[in-house]
């Protein structure tokens, strides 16, 4: 029989104890949210949507260009592998029933102040398979984690600077040398390893960095330099964001989002833009070309989660201004849609005033929905409430 797609609409209890406590009996069997993010933020939430889903699915931004990914990126020419790796750890198996020698290994990092002899000292040992947390691993297993560090020692450079490396980031980079400089095939090997209860995938596999231009005119190119970690916070807001080849070019390259990825968006009963840096760890995952196309199509929950607190890439933004910088990047990939095509709700803390929701909806048609969702007296989420309203969204 042919069959036909129809829409429907309902009404959803958020959290709707039904849908929770169904996911929370077969997480093998729950929704499929889907990620756009980069970042620590969404972890904690990850985290605890284990408990409901195995079965989420995260598309992280490989641009980032602070921290000990920089020196990776600076080593081999190659793309972000941190945030990826963070996320992989956030998902795993952390009961007894996966790997948790290996987690171990890939979540350890060496010290940041450490003499650089002793450094090279120490992952020689783990190569050598001689280091305590790399004997715990059992020897199939030992063998397939010391290939990727092999193509790691082999490649690297006596100056290579160890201070604060983590080891799951030396392994990734060793394997995205070993399968021909590409990330996914290590990427799912890592996912194996630890038992990852759902699906990490960076949303483009290109060496590209994030440039924006500032309100005053000036051009900034360098995810580093738009987070106020590492450098001073920035004194403009942000006009426009785009991806660049280099970090000493400000001129934007295109990029195409790869079919696998486009894949995971047809099959997501759930799209979230999650918490997190605005620009260089939600609206990067949306610069390439054929995402806004991609959620246009689905008829599924699209819900905006706003990160709490200061966001030093969002000076002097609303909530509004916000939802503006992560639909104009979709608008102009999709076309002739409306906003609400391509973001259905925000999802704000009860905190949130109904002034500034009423803005969003008056501007772009998105309704707000107001729900306790963040911890007492501080400017961070409740993990568990979230994951419940989520998981009750589908």
């Amino acid at each position: 029989m042919k069959t036909t797609p129809i829409n429907v609409q309902r009404q959803v209890l958020l959290p709707d104890d039904l849908r929770v406590a169904r996911a929370e009996s077969a997480p093998h069997l729950g929704p499929r949210l889907l990620f756009f993010s980069g970042g620590s933020a969404l972890n904690g939430i990850a985290r605890r949507l284990k408990h409901y889903t195995f079965n989420s699915m995260h598309l992280i931004t490989p641009f980032d260009s602070g921290g000990s990914s920089q020196m990776l990126r600076e080593a081999f020419d190659m793309p972000a592998v941190g945030d990826l790796r963070s996320r992989l750890m956030a998902l795993a198996d952390e009961t007894v029933l996966g790997q948790p020698d290996v987690y171990a290994l890939f979540s350890h990092r060496l010290p940041k102040d450490g003499n650089a002899d002793d450094l090279r000292a120490e992952v020689a040992r783990i190569q050598s398979g001689r280091h305590p947390l790399m004997a715990a691993i059992a020897r199939p297993m030992r063998q397939l984690i010391r290939t990727q560090i092999d193509s790691f020692i082999e490649s690297v450079d006596d100056t290579f600077d160890y201070r604060n490396a983590s080891i799951g980031n030396l392994i990734l980079a060793g394997g995205y040398l070993s399968h021909g400089r590409a990330l996914e095939p290590v990427l799912f090997l890592m996912s194996k390893m630890v038992d990852v209860r759902g699906t990490v995938r960076t949303i483009v596999d290109e060496n590209l960095h994030l440039g924006v231009t500032l309100e005053d005119g000036r051009r900034v190119v360098g995810q580093r330099a738009l987070t106020g970690k590492e450098v001073a916070p920035l004194d403009s807001p942000i006009r426009e964001v785009f991806l660049v080849g280099t970090l000493d070019t400000t001129n934007p390259v295109e990029t195409k989002l790869p079919k696998r990825n486009r894949k995971l968006i047809e099959q997501a009963e759930i799209i979230c833009y999650p918490p997190g840096s605005l620009y260089s760890s939600v609206v990067a995952n949306l610069l390439p070309e054929g995402v806004g196309r991609a959620i246009a199509r689905r008829s599924v929950p699209k819900v905006y989660l706003p990160s709490l607190g200061e966001d030093p890439e969002a000076l002097g933004y609303s909530l509004a201004d916000n939802v503006g910088a992560i639909l104009k990047p979709l608008l102009r990939d999709a076309g002739d849609v409306r906003p609400r095509d391509l973001m259905t709700h925000v999802l704000c803390d009860a905190g949130v005033s109904s002034e500034i929701c009423g803005e969003v909806t008056e501007r772009y048609g998105v309704p707000c929905v107001r729900l306790p969702l963040s911890n007492r007296n501080k400017p961070t989420y409740d993990v568990d409430r979230v994951s419940r309203v989520l998981v009750s969204l589908i």
